[in-house]
């Protein structure tokens, strides 16, 4: 019995394509085209964001308060949320990257405003170096 329904749900998975995932690329008008990364992608019902810094989309400069980049990255994040037909409350998972851990304090003031309760399971990691003059990098997984 219980090998006839592991060869049944293997037939299933190899014959029937709707039950893989399907991918969907989430590219929101204002995020510039190319490059070797996708802003979003949605597969199987679960949204997966890029990382994002804090680099203003349309100047391409970084603020220069770390509180400003940290507010401009969550707003990056949100277009590709948005784009998705989702919202920070649909998230589930953020990975946060610190070029400086002292400043983790400095990013959960701005952080907690975005993302209501209950908030999502988050890890903050310190990092040497993140692209440009970038202090933080952040990735969101979001489901619906």
């Amino acid at each position: 019995m219980r090998n006839a329904i592991l060869t049944a749900l293997l037939v299933a998975s190899v014959c029937l394509p709707s039950l893989r995932a399907e991918k969907k690329a989430i590219h929101p008008k204002e995020f510039a085209k190319g490059g070797p990364f996708t802003p979003g992608i949605l597969a199987g019902g679960t949204l997966h964001v890029s990382g994002q810094v804090g680099r203003d989309l349309k100047t391409g400069q970084y603020p220069a308060a770390f509180e400003d980049e940290v507010k401009t990255c969550l707003q990056n994040i949100g277009i590709i949320l948005k784009e998705a037909g989702m919202g920070f409350q649909d998230a589930v998972a953020v990975q946060v990257y610190l070029t400086d851990m002292e400043l983790f304090p400095r990013m959960n003031s701005v952080y907690t405003t975005f993302f209501p309760e209950p908030r999502p399971a988050r890890t903050t990691v310190g990092v040497a170096k993140l692209v440009g003059t970038a202090r933080i990098e952040i990735t969101v997984t979001a489901r619906k």
